[in-house]
């Protein structure tokens, strides 16, 4: 038997900045010795629908579903089945169902072994769904899926699943609830000592979900003398054991989602944590102490978000001198909170926008408050052209304790930079999928 593993890609065009998509090693992993398996990267290739495989394996998430349903009709006018897994068809089986064969609600791990025998006897069950949420230890990833493929040179460790916060706009809290899992730190060193590389990311959606063993970890990590990134919420800047371990065990860049300047905003995403030890400055000046490289997130759209939201974040952000950071349109994601509230307020510009046609990458999908949608995609995209100006990249490149403390940073911070800033212009206004 031979399984075809498929990342589909978001937009019509190559992307420059692909990272491995980790899911499909830990997949391998878990497939049987007796089964062949390859991977396409829809962002880096095209994808050979007539090459002969018994499965089409694709993961899938809310900005990748139209082209996710592009593929899959490829493979099934062959007469090939297709399981879909992922966020987005745990949220909405019954849409990935009118596009596969089957599909896995939650986490494929403990059923991926089950489900490939059933597709060797040609007795695929239309949903798998795992009750539970089994520790994450036993397989380690199969990176060599990823052998002759041109993905940027960090390689991906995942060192657990969950978050502990609820923010009304995230769809993580909506898939693992309160659960929160972490890989024995053994097997995550094993792991990274496997992977050969000497740049990692850590891509858990919050690696602090217990702060007692993340410092056991960073430990662990010191030895390994590597340079790591993570996401990481801002609150752990009040932890000043938490952030000498971060320096030491090679923490280099850390994506924060700082998400808005206004106060009433962040009370109403539910993240009004994020000030609750320090104001922003002073959590940016510990980071920066300790030479980490900020990627700061921030969204737009809230009710109390005006034009003049745009200017005011722009400054900050360049006052902060961010290694970089996004500003994006707020966009409600099924599954989230923020997806219910917006419906039953009758503000959706589209019934489902991830398969609208209209829909462009970088539009509003919905009514603010305190501007147009117009208003809205215009402002995050003028701002996001300015913050990746020339001038702003090398003024922000002057930061003497980030992003020039040492060649490596330096290279690090004008590398991402100039890829962000040759693909916001590829991205902004082109279609979901292919074009049909």
């Amino acid at each position: 038997m031979k399984i075809t593993f498929i990342r589909p890609n978001m937009l019509p065009v190559r992307g420059r900045d692909a990272m491995q998509p980790l899911v499909f090693a830990i997949l391998a992993g878990l497939t049987p010795p007796d089964v062949e398996t390859v991977l396409y990267d829809d962002r880096l290739e095209a994808i050979p629908y007539d090459e002969a495989t018994d499965l089409a394996a694709l993961t899938v998430e809310t900005y990748t579903a139209r082209r996710a349903y592009q593929i899959a009709a490829e493979y099934r006018k062959r007469g090939v089945p297709v399981v879909m897994g992922g966020y987005h068809p745990t949220f909405l089986p019954e849409e990935a169902l009118a596009h596969a064969d089957a599909v896995v609600v939650g986490d494929a791990d403990a059923l991926w072994p089950q489900l490939v025998r059933d597709a060797q006897r040609g007795q695929l069950q239309r949903l798998y769904r795992d009750a539970d949420f089994p520790p994450l230890a036993g397989a380690q990833p199969d990176r060599s899926i990823f052998r002759g493929k041109r993905y940027a040179p960090a390689a991906l460790v995942q060192y657990g699943r969950g978050c502990r916060f609820a923010c009304e706009f995230c769809s993580i809290h909506a898939f693992y609830g309160k659960n929160l899992r972490q890989r024995g730190v053994a097997d995550v060193v094993a792991d990274i000592e496997a992977t050969g590389k000497k740049h990692i990311f850590l891509v858990d959606d919050n690696i602090f979900v217990d702060v007692p063993r993340a410092k056991e970890l960073f430990t662990a990590l010191i030895p390994l003398k590597i340079r790591w990134s993570c996401q990481i919420s801002i609150d752990v800047a009040q932890d000043r054991e938490l952030m000498k371990l971060l320096e030491k065990s090679g923490c280099t860049t850390a994506v924060v989602g700082f998400e808005s300047l206004n106060e009433n905003s962040l009370r109403q995403m539910k993240k009004h944590w994020n000030l609750k030890h320090n104001d922003y400055a002073t959590s940016v000046q510990i980071f920066q102490d300790h030479g980490i490289m900020l990627y700061a997130s921030f969204v737009f759209g809230y009710d109390e978000d005006t034009p003049d939201s745009f200017e005011h974040t722009l400054e900050f952000a360049e006052r902060s001198q961010f290694y970089t950071a996004n500003f994006n349109p707020l966009t409600p994601m099924p599954g989230a909170a923020l997806y219910d509230r917006l419906e039953k307020e009758g503000r959706l510009l589209y019934d489902r926008w991830w398969l609208d046609s209209r829909f462009r990458y970088g539009d509003a999908v919905f009514h603010p408050k305190g501007m147009s949608a117009d208003e809205l995609t215009a402002g995050c995209y003028r701002i996001r052209k300015q913050f990746h100006s020339l001038r702003s990249i090398a003024s922000r490149g002057l930061e003497t304790r980030t992003n020039c403390r040492d060649p490596y940073r330096l290279g690090l911070h004008l590398a991402s930079n100039l890829v962000s800033r040759w693909m916001i212009d590829r991205k902004q206004g082109l279609p979901l999928g292919n074009e049909e």
